[in-house]
């Protein structure tokens, strides 16, 4: 495994754990996940992609208040993560779940029309 993927891992849990016990904020939605971080080669940057489950408006309002949090919540990681240079965090909004279930939804709904269909209306 290489260094980036094990630190990408680690940040992942960290910053995860800051979120839940240490952001304060009441915008932050608390059906928010760290779905992964991506740390640059030159370790001064990470993208935190976040999934949000709520409206639209929740999710606005989380992820603005998770880029405003971002220093501290570097701060608050960097005592639980030993690294020359505690990367600069961005947020972003992860919605691979939300697509996940769309797509569930509509193979779902594919089958249910298909059971309805009489035997001959199969065959074309």
């Amino acid at each position: 495994m290489k260094r980036t993927d094990r630190l990408n891992s680690l940040l992942k849990e960290v910053i995860t754990e800051v979120i839940r016990k240490d952001v304060k904020n009441p915008l932050v939605c608390e059906l928010t996940t760290v779905a992964r971080v991506d740390i640059s080669k030159d370790l001064r940057h990470a993208k935190v992609h976040v999934s949000i489950i709520g409206t639209d408006e929740q999710k606005k309002e989380t992820l603005s208040a998770l880029e405003s949090a971002a220093g501290f919540i570097a701060v608050k990681s960097s005592k639980k993560v030993v690294m020359r240079h505690f990367p600069e965090l961005t947020f972003r909004l992860d919605d691979s779940v939300e697509k996940y279930i769309k797509i569930q939804e509509l193979l779902t709904e594919i089958k249910e029309e298909k059971n309805t269909r009489k035997p001959e209306e199969t065959q074309g």
